[in-house]
């Protein structure tokens, strides 16, 4: 079974609490603060393992959950960090992000890692907080959230050159006598329901990836048949080798064959087109064969084509000579637009997000939003007066009030933060 597309909800473990700890050794009065950092939660990473060749070992694990980090300890002692969780997937994956359609991480080299979910940071033990106003704290803080994300994970083959065609034109015969690989061969329709690779070895010492994909049908821009599963495969591919079955075996018109396989390439995203194409006039022992090759050379003047015979190796040097050569001039293509990608991560220009943004509901309401504040409020344990104190001066230390008031907010109106409410003072 080949599976090329998965979706998962994976959950970075939380950060450890910090610890409310003193000292107390004999002969050593007044100790002081000691309660240890919590540990850091453990991190969902994703890595190349060229052993694997499908994402099945992902299919029944929907949620993916790191461990979370342990709480701090005395005599300053950290708390144990989380353990992460390494998920091994194919060279070619690519991973995204459900809720904004961005790309994660695109992982196309051996051994290639990415962080998709990190682990929350460890709150500080009350040993960080003395001041010589205050040398006792009782207070320390809560461990922040792991990140939590759906994502979809794609395989797209890394191949440098993918057949395309109508289904039994002679793909697999080619694969399967140019290079090592074995693909199923038979007399119907899609028989190639899985890709399969193989190494080409050129006469002059040059080699490249050859794949053999599912055959494409009329539509399949549009998802039909194998459709879409088909066109992702070929997104990475520097070179198209368009096989056409010149003999018309099937009754089929191999100048209309291409007209049609290349209007679904036209029609897909990723500029699938601008590809360099070699076409190959398969079964040319046929009778039709010649009459039908005039017929598509007066078609398409322009259009390069190598006559063969694959089964019997007729014809296919030259044809590898030429993939090659076109090799060596094709660069890649980009996968997601002209973004830059490094390492295998996509990195885009984002703005920075405001500490906070406020929104007045009327009546004497307001909202209280931002990444910032919201993570403060995570780390707060409002049974504690010194946890309270702290809060209320880092919000007014963020600008907080100080917003508040030019936004119009009255003594005892009620601001909102999260599912918790507060008075307002002046």
């Amino acid at each position: 079974m080949f599976i090329d597309r998965v979706k998962l909800k994976v959950k970075a473990g939380n950060g450890g609490n910090g610890l409310v700890a003193f000292r107390r050794e004999k002969y050593v009065p007044l100790g002081g603060p000691a309660g240890g950092d919590g540990g850091k939660g453990g991190s969902i990473i994703f890595e190349v393992d060229t052993n694997k060749s499908t994402l099945l070992d992902l299919r029944f694990n929907r949620l993916i959950k790191a461990q979370p980090g342990g709480n701090g300890r005395g005599n300053k002692m950290h708390g144990p960090d989380g353990e992460d969780i390494l998920i091994k997937v194919p060279q070619g994956t690519m991973i995204k992000d459900v809720t904004t359609g961005g790309l994660l991480a695109d992982l196309t080299k051996p051994d290639q890692r990415a962080v998709i979910a990190r682990g929350g940071k460890g709150g500080r033990g009350n040993w960080h907080f003395a001041t010589g106003r205050n040398n006792a704290p009782d207070y320390a803080e809560l461990g922040d959230e792991g990140e939590e994300k759906d994502v979809t994970i794609e395989l797209k083959l890394l191949a440098d050159v993918g057949l395309i065609g109508f289904p039994s034109v002679g793909k697999s015969t080619l694969l399967s006598v140019v290079s090592a690989a074995k693909p199923e061969i038979a007399e119907y329709h899609f028989t190639t329901i899985t890709p399969n690779l193989g190494m080409v070895q050129v006469g002059d010492g040059r080699s490249f990836v050859m794949a053999d994909l599912p055959g494409l049908i009329e539509g399949a821009s549009e998802g039909k048949g194998l459709g879409h599963q088909f066109l992702r495969h070929i997104e990475r591919c520097r070179v198209l080798v368009h096989v056409l079955d010149m003999g018309s075996h099937d009754g089929r018109d191999p100048i209309e064959d291409y007209r049609i396989i290349n209007k679904e390439l036209e029609q897909y995203h990723l500029r699938l087109t601008e590809r360099p194409q070699v076409v190959i006039a398969n079964k040319m022992d046929l009778d039709a064969a010649e009459d039908n090759l005039k017929r598509f050379k007066e078609t398409y003047p322009g259009v390069e084509v190598f006559p063969t015979v694959t089964i019997i190796h007729e014809g296919l040097e030259n044809v590898l000579y030429r993939i090659a050569d076109l090799l060596a001039v094709t660069p890649e293509f980009p996968m997601v637009g002209e973004e830059e990608k490094q390492e295998g991560v996509l990195f885009t220009f984002t703005p920075k997000d405001p500490d906070f943004t406020i929104s007045n509901l009327g009546n004497g309401q307001w909202r209280l939003e931002g990444k910032r504040v919201e993570r403060l409020f995570m780390t707060i344990d409002f049974e504690k007066e010194e946890d309270v104190y702290r809060f209320a001066s880092t919000l007014k230390k963020m600008g907080v009030d100080e917003a508040l008031r030019e936004a119009g907010a009255k003594e005892g109106d009620i601001v909102l933060l999260d599912e918790f409410q507060f008075d307002y003072v002046e």
